[in-house]
C-alpha cells in the first residue's frame, strides 16, 4: 500500500470524505468537506472513487512526500503546486514520482485547499466515514507533522479537464426558515440583499457575519434539530450560517436556509470578504 508523509500542514489540516449523515440523533454531526464540489473534482481528476478522502487544508501550506508513484490534484482554493520544486497545475491531475515532495502554496484566491492523492486517504473510518469533525472530533484527529497517512490505490483512470476557481463574493440564496414569528415584521426583506462582512472567527462550524442586526421578537427556542446551511441569530442579531460540523441542536432562532446549491461557496470566503443573501 502507497503511503504518504506529512511534512508541513498550514493552519489546519484534515481528512475528509462525503461526511457521515444519519447520526444527529445522537450527536454527531454530518462533517465532511466544507466545499463538496471541490473534493470531488479532486477525486475525479485522479480516478479516486467518489466515497474516497481527500486532504482539505486551511489557507495551503500543505506538503507531503509519497512512497510510491501516484497521480495527484488539488483543487478549491487556488494556490501555487509544486513537486520537488517544480511548478505544476493547480486543477489538474500531476503525477509524482515515488519519493517526491508535493507542496501547496498559501492560497491566493479562497481559503480551503483540497488535496487528493493515489485513491484517496485510507485511515479507518469511525461511525461509516473517514471525516474529521471539529465539533466533536469524531473521526482522525487534525493531520500533524510527521504523520504517514496509508492511500487506497485509484479506482480508474486519471480524469481529464480543469477544476474551476472558487467564488468567493457570493450571492446565498435564502430560503424562509421555520421561526417568522419569532422576528420583527419585513426582518427577511431587509435581509435580501444586505452586505455582511465574513467574521474572523468562523470555522468548520459556521460562517459569521457582521453586518445590519438582525431583530428578534422573542427569546431563545427550546433546542431542536438543525440544518446544513440554517441561518441561525443569537442574541446580537448577528447571523451565522451553519456548517458541516454544525452542532445538531441549537436553540437560537433561524431565519433562513442557505440553498444546498450555495453551501459550498461558504467554504471559500474569507475574513473581510462580504456575502449577500438572495431570494431562492
Amino acid at each position: 500500500m502507497n503511503r504518504l508523509e506529512v511534512l508541513a500542514t498550514g493552519p489546519l489540516t484534515t481528512v475528509q470524505d462525503r461526511g457521515r449523515p444519519g447520526f444527529a440523533a445522537i450527536g454527531v454531526p454530518r462533517a465532511g468537506a466544507l466545499d463538496r464540489g471541490a473534493a470531488a473534482q479532486a477525486l475525479r481528476l485522479v480516478g479516486a472513487a467518489p466515497s474516497a478522502a481527500v486532504l482539505e487544508s486551511l489557507l495551503g501550506g500543505l506538503e507531503v512526500r509519497v512512497r510510491d508513484a501516484c497521480w495527484a490534484a488539488v483543487t478549491g482554493a487556488v494556490a501555487a503546486v509544486e513537486v520537488e520544486g517544480r511548478p505544476v497545475p493547480w486543477g489538474r491531475a500531476v503525477r509524482v514520482p515515488a519519493g517526491a515532495r508535493l507542496r501547496v502554496g498559501t492560497a491566493s484566491h479562497g481559503l480551503r485547499t483540497y488535496l487528493a492523492i493515489g485513491g484517496g486517504v485510507a485511515l479507518p473510518p469511525v461511525l461509516g466515514s473517514r471525516a474529521t469533525d471539529t465539533l466533536a472530533w469524531v473521526g482522525p484527529p487534525a493531520i500533524a507533522v510527521g504523520d504517514v497517512l496509508p492511500l487506497d490505490a485509484a479506482a480508474g483512470p486519471p480524469g481529464i479537464g480543469d477544476a474551476l476557481p472558487p467564488v468567493t463574493a457570493p450571492i446565498l440564496r435564502l430560503h424562509p426558515g421555520p421561526h417568522a414569528g419569532r422576528f420583527a415584521d419585513g426582518v427577511l426583506d431587509g435581509l435580501l440583499g444586505a452586505a455582511y462582512r465574513v467574521a474572523s472567527d468562523s470555522d468548520r462550524i459556521g460562517l459569521r457575519l457582521h453586518g445590519p442586526a438582525i431583530a428578534r421578537t422573542a427569546a431563545e427556542l427550546p433546542s431542536e434539530g438543525m440544518v446544513l446551511g440554517a441561518v441561525q441569530v443569537p442574541p446580537d442579531g448577528q447571523p451565522v450560517v451553519f456548517l458541516a460540523d454544525h452542532p445538531t441542536t441549537g436553540g437560537y432562532p433561524v431565519v433562513g436556509v442557505v440553498d444546498p446549491r450555495d453551501v459550498d461557496r461558504c467554504a471559500q470566503v474569507r475574513p473581510g470578504d462580504v456575502v449577500r443573501f438572495a431570494r431562492a
